[in-house]
């Protein structure tokens, strides 16, 4: 018998399994360890199954999250990853790095007087059940004879793709790098998110008739306008890559790096390994400038690469911190300091051009700014050094200029990103745009939700009478 509401009322959160901190904080396995089939089917049964879902709203690629909870809730976890799948062509992704406590999560009714669903822990055991137990493919139109150039392989390309492809189009990636996933494989590490599963998900877009091209460089290896020529659509989804720097004396000192050089040493060219061939350097002390998700990323990679000590500078207090507070709490666990309210005013170095330590000031926040937080500005004579060997600037990236640059008929807004319209169409007919590259530095999820929306826009376009 199902049960009724107060009884779904009554079920506790489930908490999903870790590593200890300690031990994880000297390896980079995977730090959750999901639900098992048990744990999954009571936080499954929490679920109201509310008649307007607003967590289907709050979801970028529009999940339909009731229908599939519902079916992990009656122990039809076949049905609930075929539902998933349909929805969503990077589930294993999304269950394990989408902000859902800002997204769908936030809209759960259950939120209101106690804990939301555990959505994106759900989301995360049934793409895993599907690809350990063969779940068949999403089913495939019939071909369109129509051929689509995908610039870029990170979750907005790839998800545009796989959409793409189920509706009948021939698809190709373009990706610069030698291995497919863009800021999945490159920015995440893989104790948030391993390459096994990012792998296995480019796979599956493979079997529905995903061409991969890697190593081509659009803006050197072809232009857009070639790209243009030889398919019938385009969409454009390479990100916002170029780091921003701190613009602080001593950046140039040996032992400072992006974060984008940082963590794709460490994760897509496997500098942790010591018999890689990318070197990169595993500083005592680390500090890592920034608050964002990318700061935190950064900041437990050095901690595992063995870090005595890994710090975070940020200069607003805890509470504006912008990155998931799952991953502040984990990076809590694992030791990590966290220096609030300072902002960096120079890297010191040696006589010899090496980092010994960042000079900062502390900060007290004043009026908001033009985004809504509080503006931090710098407290007189407060100056003090954090002594450290490494330093790492995650306060953001930008437009990377290389595609663009070369196409001067694709129209750019001030910050170097490309102009779209409602429809996702660049200034190019035919040539569509969407993710970072559009928005500016955003999320994953985000980016998902403009690859799935592009994906109907081109078909569409496609389609339209002669």
């Amino acid at each position: 018998m199902p049960l009724t509401a107060k009884e779904r009322m009554a079920i506790q959160r489930q908490a999903v399994p870790a590593q200890d901190p300690v031990v994880r904080a000297g390896n980079f396995a995977e730090v959750n360890l999901g639900y098992t089939v048990q744990l999954a089917q009571v936080e499954a049964e929490r679920c109201l199954q509310c008649k307007n879902a607003k967590c289907i709203s709050g979801c970028p690629v529009q999940v339909n999250i009731p229908r599939f909870i519902d079916a992990v809730a009656k122990g039809d976890l076949s049905a609930a990853a075929a539902s998933l799948m349909a929805d969503n062509c990077l589930p294993a992704v999304t269950g394990r790095v989408c902000p859902q406590e800002s997204q769908c999560e936030s809209q759960c009714v259950r939120a209101v007087k106690g804990h939301a669903v555990a959505i994106g822990a759900l989301e995360r055991f049934v793409a895993d059940w599907a690809r350990e137990n063969g779940q068949a493919d999403a089913p495939v139109a019939a071909a369109s004879g129509r051929r689509v150039a995908v610039v870029g392989s990170g979750p907005g390309g790839l998800t545009a793709a796989g959409e793409l492809a189920r509706l009948g189009h021939a698809v190709t990636v373009f990706e610069a790098f030698h291995t497919a996933g863009g800021v999945l494989v490159y920015g995440i590490p893989e104790f948030r998110l391993p390459k096994e599963i990012v792998a296995q998900e480019v796979e599956r877009l493979e079997r529905l008739g995903v061409q991969l091209q890697m190593n081509a460089i659009v803006g050197r290896t072809f232009s857009i306008e070639q790209l243009r020529t030889d398919f019938d659509a385009v969409f454009i989804a390479v990100g916002a890559g170029l780091p921003q720097f701190m613009n602080v004396p001593g950046e140039n000192l040996k032992g400072v790096y992006s974060a984008n050089e940082y963590l794709t040493r460490v994760n897509l060219m496997g500098a942790w390994d010591p018999a890689s061939r990318t070197p990169v350097l595993k500083g005592k002390r680390v500090v890592v400038v920034g608050g964002g998700n990318v700061a935190m990323d950064a900041v437990r990679t050095g901690k595992r690469l063995g870090a005595s000590e890994a710090v975070i500078c940020y200069r607003r207090g805890k509470e504006e911190l912008p990155a998931r507070l799952e991953e502040v709490h984990h990076a809590e666990e694992e030791g990590i300091r966290f220096e609030m309210l300072a902002a960096p005013l120079a890297v010191e170095g040696s006589d010899d051009g090496w980092v010994t330590g960042l000079k900062c000031q502390r900060m007290r926040l004043g009026e908001p700014d033009a985004s809504g937080r509080r503006k931090p500005e710098a407290v007189p004579g407060s100056e003090f050094t954090i002594a450290c060997d490494l330093v790492v600037s995650a306060i953001g990236t930008r437009a990377n200029p290389l595609l663009t640059q070369t196409c001067p008929d694709l129209k750019l807004n001030k910050w170097g990103n490309v102009i779209v319209d409602q429809d996702l169409m660049t200034s190019i007919p035919g040539i569509f745009a969407g993710g970072d590259i559009v928005r500016g530095a955003a999320t994953v999820i985000l980016a998902m939700g403009d690859g799935k929306a592009a994906a109907k826009k081109i078909d569409a376009w496609l389609r339209r009478p002669a």
